[in-house]
């Protein structure tokens, strides 16, 4: 009986044991999900490993596993992710196909790609839908394409760098701006519960001749992270002597984060990220998270001012990194506004004389199932962004879009290393030619580790040496242009030795055409597809001629700027024979014409009204083909009105007819809309119903002239777009009324 009841207290209290073991693990398991819901990741992660040593539920163990492994994803700890994103699929394999994309996602940010490919294509079979699976089991399979271009650039760690986050660099007059979590200053030390860094403040280095990227030390450790060796292309600062970096605006940074900027080109007025906090007050979505907000704000004199909120953010989602293009009149940003494609866009607004447009996204081309962020636009007008959804080496990588006549062409591409790494490379500024610039990367351990590098394109030259065919003598002066994949590149002449120079690009073909006058036109081709040579040399003979050479360039009509990506023909008009040309970035060609021959000029592009005249005769001066495009607005001078009127009167009309409307003649498929505008004096009704009469009354002059009324919409914008800040309140001189009462004409439509 004693002996019974002792094995029944025995087994009792190994019960109690038991149950008491449980419920400790669980008030564990409780603590860590209340630091996750807290997005405290750090101290999460510290829960969810003691809770994962006890637990002997399967169901908690697989809930604390998937919350451990995405806390190891938000703190960037890609080695940790992996090791629990491969128990995780171990023990529970049918688990949720989101697990096998993060696992593949940990594993090419650990430079696994072959195994990343394996489990890329897991989920693809998974979640067919999604084009990541496919995209990047495809792009794994020949990893050199990541790599074109890893010899063309020098990476340089910088002096500005601190022992927290640096990241997200942008130009200011002749320094950089900038995000860090550095130390701050004060006895108070105010953390992000995230990964418990100091916050995000705005710093600013003001010289960038001072960031003195020579004070890299060769070969000290790989920028890659992962390698025990440095490639000639790269250098790494160790315990550099920091560049003197100051507070950039006291106004701007608060106790929470402030995070990329943009500036107008007038270093007047920026537009940052901050969390949804301003004028004192902090405010939460529904479901109390504090987001991200763009914010605008105007210098003056020495220090900003005047905070203001965008108009388009919500509490209820995030906006953030700022781009605005170099006319300022379109502003890129982050969100992750519902209706998007993945868990961040890119969205595109219009910014007009201090107003905003509706946000729109940017579109599947730039858009995936994943995060894109970081935008950044160049001088031409291309986008560069950050993201993990498009094919890359791991995390985020840097992608390039060009972009033409206001649309996006040709498809996202991937900068390559070195720019690229398998760890987060986002944030890169450069010139239109990315020939030297900055961007961001965490790639020296991967682990709260962004930091700011330098980058500069290394010339390998390619010498082309011109030479008279008879007499072997070097002949100066000769253009030469460059023909790179089928396009026109700038026009080059050569020296005094008969010597021309440029650098090469990779995996490109080339055609160099040798033009001067007296001399019948030659070229020679080249290809880095196939032919890796360095200091290559390559020699054109040019044999004298009687022939012509017709030179020209093509024009926006509207601002007389080059047109690249025209397609220019010239057609003997006595045997018909064609010779075609695609402009580049200067609108030039050059075409050899045979003597006293006729020849019919044509430039095409898509968007553009087709240029055609007939050429007699060759000189020495540069033909100029101008272009209208689709959406020009052509301002027409000298068309008045009589005060509160609208009729035409006759210096109106005779404007009209030795302006506007051989245009339309000229071009019967185009339609236009006439666009007429008031000052603000009088009210905003009035002034809209006068415009919309007299831009009816343009319409019914070339009606009246012949023209077909289906080609003309008549729009009265009344004092709704004024050029200038002359608006209502705002005192003008009769100057100032006057550029803003005017009459324009935008082109609809060409064919």
């Amino acid at each position: 009986m004693i002996t019974q009841i002792y094995k029944i207290g025995l087994v009792l209290c190994v019960f109690l044991l038991g149950t008491f073991g449980d419920v400790y693990a669980q008030t564990k398991l409780k603590a860590a999900n209340y630091q996750f819901e807290k997005l405290s990741y750090l101290e999460a992660i510290r829960l969810y490993e003691d809770f994962l040593r006890e637990s002997q539920d399967i169901q908690s163990t697989l809930e604390a596993l998937r919350k451990l492994g995405f806390s190891y994803r938000k703190i960037q700890d890609t080695k940790n992710a992996e090791r629990v994103y491969f128990n995780i699929i171990k023990d529970y394999p049918d688990v949720e196909s989101e697990i096998y994309l993060y696992y593949a996602q940990a594993l090419a940010s650990n430079q696994k790609y072959r195994e990343s490919q394996k489990y890329y294509s897991l989920y693809g079979e998974k979640q067919k839908a999604d084009l990541r699976g496919k995209r990047f089991t495809i792009s794994y399979m020949d990893m050199s394409q990541f790599y074109r271009d890893s010899s063309s650039y020098k990476i340089e760690y910088l002096n500005i760098n601190s022992r927290q986050a640096d990241f997200s660099p942008m130009y200011y007059k002749g320094g950089l701006v900038f995000c860090s979590a550095r130390d701050e200053s004060g006895v108070i030390k105010r953390v992000f519960g995230w990964n418990q860094t100091p916050f995000l403040n705005l710093y600013i280095a003001t010289d960038t001749a001072l960031l003195s990227p020579k004070l890299g030390l060769q070969g000290a450790t790989s920028l890659g992270g992962m390698s025990s060796s440095t490639s000639n292309n790269e250098a790494v600062a160790q315990d550099l002597p920091l560049s003197k970096i100051e507070d950039f605006s006291r106004v701007l940074n608060t106790k929470y984060h402030e995070g990329p900027v943009s500036f107008f080109k007038d270093w007047k007025r920026v537009i940052f990220t901050r969390n949804n906090y301003n004028n004192g007050k902090a405010r939460q979505s529904k479901s109390g998270t504090n987001g991200l907000k763009l914010y605008i704000a105007n210098l003056n004199r020495t220090n900003w001012s005047d905070v203001k909120e965008l108009p388009f953010n919500s509490n209820e989602y995030s906006c953030g990194h700022p781009a605005l293009n170099v006319d300022n009149t379109k502003l890129y940003f982050v969100s992750d506004m519902p209706g998007g494609f993945g868990g961040t866009d890119i969205y595109v607004v219009d910014y007009s004389n201090g107003r905003w447009g509706t946000p729109v996204n940017a579109g599947r081309e730039i858009n995936t199932e994943g995060n894109e962020m970081f935008p950044y636009i160049d001088e031409n007008d291309n986008l560069y962004f950050a993201s993990d959804g498009h094919e890359g080496l791991g995390g985020l990588d840097i992608f390039y879009a060009e972009r033409k006549d206001g649309a996006f062409v040709g498809t996202v591409v991937n900068v390559g290393a070195p720019l690229n790494s398998e760890k987060d490379d986002f944030g890169l500024i450069t010139d239109g030619a990315r020939n030297s610039g900055y961007f961001s990367s965490n790639r020296k351990k991967g682990i709260h580790d962004d930091n700011i590098y330098s980058f500069r394109r290394e010339c390998h030259p390619l010498n082309i040496m011109v030479y008279d065919a008879l007499t072997k003598a070097p002949l100066e002066e000769v253009d030469i242009r460059s023909v790179i994949n089928g396009e026109n590149q700038e026009l080059k002449v050569t020296n005094a030795e008969g010597a021309m120079s440029i650098c090469l690009q990779s995996l490109s073909e080339y055609e160099f055409k040798a033009i001067k006058e007296g001399y019948q036109m030659n070229s020679i081709t080249f290809s880095t597809r196939s032919n890796t040579a360095q200091n290559t040399t390559l020699a054109i003979y040019l044999e004298k001629s009687n022939t012509s050479v017709l030179k020209g360039i093509v024009k926006s009509e509207v601002n007389q700027k080059p047109i690249a990506g025209v397609q220019v023909t010239l057609e003997n008009q006595q045997d018909k024979t064609k010779q075609t040309v695609i402009t580049g970035e200067d609108g030039g060609y050059e075409f050899e014409v045979k003597p006293e021959t006729e020849n019919k000029l044509t430039v095409e592009k898509d968007n553009y009204a087709t240029n055609s005249e007939v050429i007699k005769n060759i000189d020495n001066r540069q033909h100029v083909q101008e272009m209208y495009g689709k959406g020009d607005i052509i301002k027409l001078n000298n068309i008045y009105y009589n005060l509160d009127k609208y009729f035409i009167r006759a210096d109106a009309a005779q404007e009209l007819e030795n302006t506007l409307l051989p245009i339309l003649q000229k071009y019967p498929t185009m339609k236009v809309e006439i666009r007429s505008h008031t000052d603000s004096r009088a009210s905003a009704a009035y002034n809209l119903e006068l415009s919309q009469k007299r831009a009816k009354a343009v319409v019914d002059f070339l009606v009246e002239s012949g023209i077909d009324p289906n080609r003309l919409v008549a729009k009265g914008y009344g004092e709704n777009q004024p050029i200038n800040e002359c608006i209502d309140g705002v005192p003008c001189t009769e100057e100032q009324y006057q550029e803003n009462r005017r009459t324009e004409f935008k082109i609809l439509s060409v064919k």
